[in-house]
């Protein structure tokens, strides 16, 4: 006791307790923590004897703030220690207001957090921005950033390795390069036009004759056999030949118009004639009775053995039964083409084994199979900009035309490069720092360097330099509006937010809705729950094959349960929902692949849109969306410990502490000859695993009726033990699988409430909305700052809480309360 005492001593002398408090706290820590914590065999690793409380010293104040978590959240002292209610209050009385006075001080004194880099998400938008080059695409040449507390925002974790300058080095430069034109008048336009023969590069796609084959007065030709035979030029020539498509893309595939690449980078305008159709057996084709939806993907018109990174640009194209046009813009590269990608069509797959080379395609729907006629195709472009030199030239060198050669170089240079600064800092610069520029840009001048190759490296360190690369805490006008931008855009201000007065907060209101409402809000969206909900992992594990067949290559499904997520908390926000909406919702957002996979009422074509739910339907929020009960799963089977500890972590703020070291997961039994509570009552024999995972298992197991894709179930599947269903997939192989045990999803919570479904659940976790309006305040506040809560933080937390509670903690409210608040603008006046 002496040993804590004086361990103790140092911050008491002058800190906020006096002698009475700090003998309670020392009796209370040796009445029920000493016998445990203290010597050589301290558990944890926590040793009361040798750990000091000395809480201006941040790692030390760290260690007592994690001791206060635990204790009132009821996890320290163990259970079965003499520690009572008035025990507990007691401490957590004396202990948490030296924890809020000592941190509140540090932020007065250092504040809330370090200036942090932007992320190469933000980058890559910044230089979008400043640059007027929407389409720029360098986040890529960026090394992957660090994440802490869920995000990849965290000032602790955005450090600058010189292999990371030099990423962010050649990163400015390709972009510069990129802004600037060398030519003294835009490249001609061109068109290119593919009708007949020319719509596919050549007579049959990958996937047998069915996938594809040319089409005239409704009927197949050159369908006789597999190998295509060759055609008449008269036939090839016929402008009535259509081109029929009916795949969706998958490896190996190759399918865009012959003789066409890009001959500049830019953009193209993309036109064609097309008409859905439904092929039947004999290779006749009849009017579709709905839409088939299509992209088009930019890549290189290549072998299609040749690897390189295809990306769908245009949007989603509805084609309709009868002949129509369509139209869009796309980016391409120089030497790119436009692919054909049909959505949610089959995707004939080599032999299971690689033994024979061969392919099946997978047999029809009743009515036929889905898929488009192709009459025509034009592509036109580059796309001349309304100016030349362009507006991204213009930002670099003004007036000064193509090539930049001004009378005085030195005076021009030192006149760009201050305007180019104070358009990348934001607001003006210290002269010393243009000085240093200068310094730079005249020594290439001195050597004999061309005007543009000088400016170009002045431009690159300032993109590379402390001005542009780095968010600070606000203090200003400016550093709000940073801020700002930076947490609802991902990107730097606009014209109308630095020209607000955000001092204002009717102002600051107003902007708020208005950056909510621009489509630079969708980054945000993307961004924050890529991080936060973990869908930037949705792709990461395939359906096993074995299992879930229906599931191979369905990228049009997987496509749909991210744009369904990211919708679901759009309007989340943008509507002002009530936060029990989060868990429990009585809508979906569904389009037609979603509608099937959900087992509602057909909904037509590939867009989004809400859907009154049923009052008996286990749908709505975003337990039960696909996309999130994909990413806690494993592709093989679902798991309650993975989608309990996800939800207690990402929903609810609770995150379970992790396993003790040497204990295996939970390896499931795909023959299905156990069931998942049979396996969790055998790993949850030992006390010490059972008290944590009871916090967390039964809220998975909730959600045992919906599989490794979302889709609702009553049995596991397995491979041997049940009974056996076969066919054919989509992709033309054979599968066989089996219906094995019955799910039960009812469980009881570790504070006694228990459940039949995870409808009950959602209701019981509906009823503390309270505590999913904290949790997500903490998460955007980790988003917004870079900074996670601190424990000075945890008072102003309650109070946006308390503001928003007459409402429901509307969730666009809850966007508001934080921006308002200190932990939001620092030191800025408020």
């Amino acid at each position: 006791m002496k040993a804590l005492f004086l361990a103790f001593g140092f911050f008491f002398l002058s800190g906020p307790l006096s002698a009475q408090p700090m003998r309670k706290l020392n009796a209370l820590i040796d009445q029920s923590c000493r016998a445990c914590h203290s010597g050589k065999a301290a558990q944890g690793g926590l040793d009361f004897g040798e750990l000091p409380f000395d809480l201006a010293n941040r790692a030390t104040r760290d260690r007592w703030i994690r001791i206060h978590d635990r204790v009132e959240q009821r996890e320290m002292p163990p259970q079965g220690m003499e520690f009572s209610p008035a025990d507990r209050a007691a401490l957590l009385g004396q202990l948490a207001p030296a924890l809020h006075q000592a941190d509140l001080a540090d932020v007065a004194k250092n504040g809330r957090g370090p200036m942090r880099r932007l992320n190469r998400d933000e980058y890559e938008e910044n230089l979008r921005d400043i640059l007027q080059l929407p389409n720029l695409d360098i986040r890529d040449m960026l090394p992957e950033d660090r994440e802490a507390h869920h995000f990849n925002k965290v000032s602790e974790t955005l450090d600058m390795s010189r292999v990371q300058l030099a990423a962010y080095l050649d990163a400015s430069e390709a972009a510069l390069r990129q802004a600037m034109v060398t030519a003294p008048a835009p490249p001609p336009v061109t068109k290119f036009r593919a009708f007949g023969r020319n719509l596919f590069p050549g007579l049959r796609s990958t996937g047998t004759r069915h996938s594809m084959f040319f089409i005239k007065d409704n009927q197949g030709v050159n369908v006789e056999s597999e190998r295509a035979a060759p055609m008449s030029r008269e036939l090839e020539e016929d402008p009535s030949l259509e081109m029929g498509l009916f795949r969706s893309p998958g490896w190996p595939y190759g399918a865009f118009p012959r003789g066409f690449a890009a001959p500049h980078s830019g953009e193209y305008r993309v036109r064609l004639s097309a008409r859905a159709v439904l092929q039947q057996l004999d290779f006749r084709v009849s009017e579709a009775k709905h839409a088939v939806p299509m992209t088009l993907r930019s890549r290189r018109p290549t072998n299609h053995d040749i690897a390189e990174d295809v990306k769908s640009v245009g949007g989603i194209l509805e084609i309709q039964p009868g002949v129509n046009l369509y139209e869009t813009t796309v980016p391409l590269l120089a030497g790119q083409t436009v692919e054909y990608g049909l959505l949610g069509l089959p995707v004939p797959q080599v032999d299971a084994e690689g033994k024979t080379g061969w392919y099946r395609y997978p047999p029809f729907p009743p009515d036929g199979q889905p898929g488009v006629a192709f009459q025509w195709i034009e592509i036109e472009g580059p796309l001349p900009p309304p100016q030349w030199p362009p507006a991204s030239h213009w930002v670099l060198f003004d007036e000064l035309g193509v090539p930049p050669a001004p009378a005085r170089p030195k005076e021009e240079a030192s006149r760009l490069l201050r305007r180019f600064m104070k358009l990348a800092a934001g607001s003006p610069v210290p002269e010393e720092a243009a000085h240093t520029i200068d310094r730079l840009v005249f020594a290439r001048l001195d050597g004999s360097e061309s005007f543009a190759e000088a400016m170009l490296a002045g431009y690159q360190a300032v993109l590379c330099s402390d001005l542009f690369l780095y968010l600070r805490e606000p203090k200003d006008r400016f550093s709000i509006a940073s801020r700002l931008s930076h947490f609802l855009t991902n990107s730097r201000p606009d014209a109308q937010l630095l020209a607000s007065r955000l001092e204002d907060r009717q102002a600051l209101r107003r902007e708020i809705d208005r950056l909510i409402a621009t489509s630079g809000f969708d980054r945000f969206v993307k961004s924050f729950t890529g991080y936060w909900l973990n869908l930037r992992h949705l792709r990461r594990d395939d359906p096993d094959k074995r299992l879930y067949p229906e599931y191979q290559l369905d990228e049009y499904l997987v496509d749909s349960l991210e744009r369904e997520t990211l919708a679901f908390f759009t309007a989340m926000v943008r509507d002002n929902l009530p936060i029990r909406n989060l868990v429990d919702a009585g809508f979906v957002y569904v389009n037609e692949r979603l509608a099937k996979h959900y087992q509602l009422e057909p909904a037509a074509g590939a867009a989004l849109r809400p859907v009154a739910l049923p009052q008996d339907s286990p749908l709505g929020g975003l337990l039960t969306q696909g996309a999130i009960l994909k990413i806690t799963a494993n592709g093989a089977s679902t798991s309650p410990v993975l989608r309990g500890a996800w939800i207690m972590d990402r929903i609810l703020g609770e995150p379970p502490p992790p396993p003790p070291p040497g204990v295996p997961a939970v390896e499931p039994d795909i023959r299905g000859a156990k069931t998942i509570r049979d396996l969790l009552a055998m790993h949850t024999r030992s006390s010490s695993c059972a008290s944590c995972h009871a916090k967390f298992d039964p809220v998975g197991l909730a959600l045992e009726n919906f599989d490794v894709l979302g889709r609702w179930r009553t049995q596991y599947r397995g491979t041997t033990e049940g009974e056996r269903v076969h066919g054919i997939d989509h992709t033309g192989h054979d599968f066989a699988y089996t219906l094995a045990g019955a799910v039960d999803p009812s469980g009881t919570l570790a504070d006694g409430r228990s459940f039949r479904s995870v409808r009950d659940l959602k209701a019981i976790l509906a009823a503390n909305p309270r505590q999913l309006a904290r949790n997500l305040l903490r998460q955007l506040t980790v988003y917004a700052t870079g900074t996670p809560v601190r424990f000075s933080d945890r008072p102003e937390i309650e109070k946006m809480l308390d503001a928003c509670e007459a409402h429901q903690y509307r969730t666009r409210d809850l966007v508001h309360a934080l921006v308002q608040s200190r932990i939001f603008r620092g030191g800025a006046k408020p």
